[in-house]
């Protein structure tokens, strides 16, 4: 079924993939990667205003470590989206790959991506509803996912492989109750289950924060799916917790759509029905906002993927930087159960949820993991400006890749 996507990979740069020595006993490991790099802004426009010309001091940041740890195939999350480029393409993605990656940072090398994808986010596009019932329709409370304007905290990958583009899957407007035993949010002052939600607001009401894309990466002769996606953070509401179990559910709907006895219940934006086919290779990445141990999630969120029967966890990415960092912090981190150097994210100590493990870059089972780490310096490392303590010259969250095996590529 032939795909079209206003906003579709754009390959600017004829840069050769990786490509496996002839002779070579198996295929080089493939560098997978996620980074929520609060590459978002204020109002509509200004992340193509700052990305326009080199010197923006925080892409800057964002780019060096980019080319650092040197990812071959990457998710940015919260990237504004826009739809001004050639053909309907994001200009910003375009802007930040010309400006920022492809411009040496001290002695890090540029790093060219010549494919890239980019689609519609939800955040930001106005439902019509009064989703948090304050009585007033309208803002960023209201939107099909938070945000001030339409596409704000955004995604984009970027591809050294090429991109699958016709078999590109987007699941922006999967309806929430569309998923069997859907945790919908109760209204704790109703006698009646479920409610917070009119069957109106539930008509349109969208499980995607963000959205959902399965983004086909073709690395020698195997294909795999890129599965992305970012889920709300489990907070800023009240009792009925409407931003917690839409986070488990959205966590919830890449364990679905990888089993092939449970995916049956999804449609993508063309309306195919359906998950992964059998056999699949897939490495589902992205700030899922949900910590195995810590923090506000539904307990068990992030444990739908990281005890997933078709899911490798047998690595999982870890850095000094983190631990260094939950000691010195101390306030909730002193109190959490998971292991502080798996953390991802800096979050507030005092009040907070303390430092978390948010972000995640988890393959198939059959997909061995040669190496994994988080991209956070101890503040002795030369390195460590580049992440730093609040105010943070890059983002409360680190980059977090993994190095897999591709069988058969």
């Amino acid at each position: 079924m032939k795909r079209t996507l206003a906003l579709l990979t754009v390959s600017l740069l004829a840069v050769p993939v990786r490509v496996l020595p002839a002779g070579a006993e198996g295929p080089e490991p493939v560098r997978f990667a996620t980074f929520n790099a609060s590459l978002n802004r204020s109002f509509a426009g200004q992340l193509i205003s700052h990305l326009s010309a080199p010197g923006n001091a925080q892409a800057d940041t964002v780019a060096e470590i980019i080319q650092r740890v040197r990812p071959d195939v990457l998710l940015i999350n919260e990237f504004d989206f826009d739809d001004q480029g050639p053909g309907g393409s994001s200009l910003a993605a375009a802007l930040f790959q010309q400006n920022y990656l492809s411009v040496p940072h001290g002695d890090a090398d540029p790093i060219t991506y010549p494919f890239r994808f980019v689609a519609p986010s939800n955040t930001g596009i106005p439902s019509g509803f009064d989703l948090n019932n304050n009585g007033v329709v309208g803002g960023p409370d209201d939107a099909y996912g938070f945000g001030f304007f339409p596409g704000q905290f955004g995604m984009a990958v970027y591809s050294r492989f090429p991109v699958g583009t016709q078999a590109v899957r987007t699941f922006q407007t999967f309806l929430w109750k569309d998923m069997p035993g859907a945790l919908l949010p109760d209204d704790p002052n109703t006698p009646a289950p479920a409610d917070w939600y009119s069957p109106a607001e539930l008509e349109v009401f969208r499980l995607s924060s963000k959205s959902h894309w399965d983004v086909p990466i073709e690395i020698g002769r195997k294909t795999v799916h890129f599965l992305v996606s970012h889920p709300t953070p489990p907070v800023f509401d009240g009792p009925e917790d409407r931003n917690g179990t839409r986070n488990h559910d959205e966590i919830r709907f890449w364990a679905d759509y990888v089993m092939p006895g449970r995916s049956g219940y999804i449609y993508d934006d063309q309306g195919e029905r359906g998950g992964l086919a059998p056999g699949s290779l897939f490495v589902i990445a992205g700030d899922e906002n949900s910590d195995p141990f810590d923090g506000d999630s539904i307990p068990g969120s992030a444990q739908l993927l990281l005890e997933h029967p078709l899911i490798n966890t047998k690595v999982t990415p870890d850095s000094e930087g983190a631990a260094e960092q939950a000691a010195l912090q101390g306030g909730a981190n002193t109190t959490h159960l998971g292991d502080p150097a798996f953390d991802t994210a800096d979050f507030a100590d005092v009040p907070g949820p303390g430092n978390l493990r948010a972000d995640y870059v988890l393959p198939r089972k059959n997909m061995p993991i040669e190496d994994a780490a988080v991209f956070w310096p101890t503040s002795d490392d030369p390195l460590f400006p580049l992440v730093g303590t609040f105010p943070f010259p890059s983002s409360d969250h680190r980059l977090v890749w993994i190095d897999v095996r591709v069988p058969g590529a």
